[in-house]
């Protein structure tokens, strides 16, 4: 038995089920860059959990300007941000998420957020869900230009700093690709997959995954310590 003292959350398609929303922004975007949409193969590769500048640099094949990333990267970002206000009360957290919430609360378990999404985003999130009913924002890590983007490990290991804990002693929440090849390499303790979006079959294919759940209901598995019959992957539908 491994002992588990905080969680950690990605928040697009995890927290917050908007995958499509950025899917739809990002098709838009990449057929005016390149002629084209982006297929659901590199979607799924180079844009979940990845920074605009790496899903701009991919679409046009080269290093764009910082004023390229910026005013792209602002434009979409806007649109998919109306597209959620549109949206008005059923723009909404997860299944299960605020009750889930709520108990991590209520047992004193540290938890925050690592989500490249950028300030913007984050500032929206924040007061549209009320996130501080639950985090404390100031150890929120975002995309500010400096955190290499998923799957690099950084988000997950500053993340795990901020809450005074290693990655070891944290369970991570992810519905990314490159989001759990981060956590892994972070050293993260336990990686639980939400099938949000992506079918279930994707992620027991990959070994890092401990447990794939389709909404928060569960909280006991998600949170059990026990990790250690992993093959097959345990699904929670």
């Amino acid at each position: 038995m491994r002992e588990f003292k905080g969680i950690i959350f990605d928040f697009n398609g995890t927290l917050f089920f908007d995958s499509e929303k950025h899917l739809r922004a990002w098709r838009a975007f990449s057929a005016k860059l390149r002629g084209i949409p982006f297929s659901d193969e590199e979607m799924r590769e180079h844009m979940f959990g990845r920074t605009n500048k790496d899903i701009i640099s991919y679409a046009i094949g080269k290093e764009p300007s910082d004023e390229l990333v910026e005013s792209l990267g602002k434009e979409k970002e806007r649109l998919y941000r109306e597209e959620c206000k549109a949206e008005g009360d059923n723009c909404k957290l997860a299944p299960y998420a605020i009750e889930f919430l709520n108990y991590l609360k209520t047992k004193n378990i540290p938890m925050t957020i690592a989500t490249m999404s950028d300030k913007d985003n984050v500032d929206f999130y924040i007061e549209h869900f009320d996130l501080p009913r639950w985090f404390d924002v100031e150890k929120i890590v975002y995309s500010d230009g400096k955190i290499k983007g998923k799957p690099a490990p950084d988000i997950y290991i500053i993340a795990a700093k901020n809450l005074g804990l290693k990655p070891e002693e944290c369970i991570v929440v992810e519905d990314a690709v490159s989001g759990i090849e981060s956590a892994r390499a972070a050293g993260v303790g336990k990686i639980v997959a939400i099938a949000s979006m992506e079918p279930i079959e994707l992620y027991e294919k990959i070994p890092a995954v401990n447990l794939i759940i389709k909404d928060y209901k569960d909280f006991d598995k998600i949170l059990s310590p026990d990790i250690k019959n992993t093959t097959p992957v345990k699904s929670v539908v």
